[in-house]
């Protein structure tokens, strides 16, 4: 490909017949910070404020107690069983567990009504014979003492899993 006219290796030449490369520092990376403008410093800036805005909002009230009285963090069923559903919630919002063949991800909260909101569930799909994969239909669940009753899309319960840890 050929160069540009009044080039030497793709670089400008400066009105004085040199050419013009970044700045380098100490190490002799390039320093292209020091070409940038206070213009061009407060658009990226600006834009990197508007992203973990975006994100901040997204966040919700995950792990909160926004009801009250639910403390729902813990581990919920037998993790150590083949076969068996359990979830795991721990204090930041997030949700893992099994339905007893696929393994589930997702996020939680407590809404006004004291319920435990699932929110985001994934779950992989593997095809297990002879396992009731009831959890994987969970919507949202209550609690009582040490008893989480996991209700379905349409309200009703699905079944009930005994806290363990």
């Amino acid at each position: 490909m050929p160069l540009p006219a009044g080039s030497c290796r793709g670089f400008p030449r400066e009105p004085d017949g040199g050419t013009s490369r970044p700045r380098r520092d100490a190490a002799g990376a390039p320093r292209y910070a020091a070409n940038m403008t206070s213009r061009h410093r407060l658009v990226i800036g600006m834009g990197v404020l508007a992203a973990a805005l975006a994100f901040t909002g997204c966040s919700g009230a995950e792990g909160e107690d926004t009801g009250g009285t639910v403390d729902p963090v813990g581990t919920w069923g037998d993790a150590t069983g083949e076969g068996s559903p359990y979830l795991e919630l721990d204090e930041g919002g997030d949700l893992s567990g099994s339905d007893g063949c696929n393994q589930l991800t997702g996020t939680w909260s407590v809404n006004e009504a004291d319920q435990v909101e699932f929110e985001n569930v994934a779950s992989t799909q593997m095809a297990c014979e002879g396992v009731d994969d009831w959890l994987s239909g969970m919507s949202v669940a209550d609690v009582a003492n040490d008893t989480m009753t996991v209700l379905g899309s349409d309200g009703s319960p699905i079944g009930t899993l005994e806290r363990s840890g």
